[in-house]
């Protein structure tokens, strides 16, 4: 007959959805899972920016190379891109030209001193663009590591939850247990749902960010045999 009754009060409708489980959590369960729900939120936020992102990178630097590989002049490209915002592969061709630039204007007499100062601005823009494609990689990778962690906790706290009922009510019956085990089976749901797509996410977004920062760093050592072959054309090869 005990039973019988428990089993009526957890199928009597209602106790256990989702919304039922967080109201009926105490604060540190609410706490946790608020901190997953959030996580998670903001974890879909990233993903989407990185989609349209690297989508975007990927078309401005296709876009890029066709023009710089279409026989146009390399002042005329300059002068074009200089006058607007750039990134990707145009803003480490606009940092190359700046100083080759600089260093033509003023008559620079050392060889070896332009190519290295031009190796270094180009370190440099490439230094910058791996940041702006790396950006908020790291909270997915925290949030993929994390998260479960976390949500284990909620769900410990949840079955000491359950074991105090057990205690208070001196009864092991359903009605009993399954609130807290609802509780931590849920803590435990919202981790793994924040975790699983972070890591999938951070693993894809970390793969393109290296193919996009490879072609960067083609590109640059690419431009600078072009304009280590000017150099020599202006000294005659010495």
């Amino acid at each position: 007959m005990e039973i019988y009754q428990a089993a009526e009060v957890v199928s009597s409708g209602g106790d256990f959805s989702l919304l039922s489980l967080f109201l009926r959590a105490d604060w540190v369960i609410k706490f946790v899972m608020l901190g997953l729900f959030s996580a998670s939120v903001w974890s879909w936020a990233i993903v989407i920016d990185k989609v349209v992102g690297f989508g975007r990178a990927r078309r401005e630097m296709n876009r890029f190379e066709r023009v710089f590989w279409s026989g146009q002049s390399l002042e005329e490209l300059y002068q074009t891109l200089s006058e607007r915002p750039v990134r990707g592969m145009s803003a480490v061709f606009v940092a190359a030209m700046k100083e080759w630039k600089r260093s033509h204007e003023q008559n620079a007499a050392s060889y070896i001193g332009v190519q290295v100062r031009i190796d270094k601005v180009l370190d440099v823009a490439i230094a910058r663009e791996t940041e702006r494609l790396e950006k908020r990689l790291g909270f997915l990778a925290t949030v993929g590591s994390a998260s479960p962690f976390i949500g284990l906790f909620g769900t410990v706290w949840g079955i000491m939850n359950s074991f105090q009922s057990i205690a208070a009510s001196e009864s092991t019956n359903l009605a009993v247990v399954a609130p807290g085990i609802a509780e931590a089976l849920f803590a435990t749901a919202l981790g793994l749902l924040a975790a699983i797509p972070a890591v999938i996410a951070y693993n894809k977004f970390s793969a393109d960010a290296n193919k996009l920062v490879g072609r960067l760093e083609g590109f640059a050592d690419e431009f600078c045999t072009i304009l280590s072959r000017q150099m020599d054309a202006r000294t005659g090869g010495a």
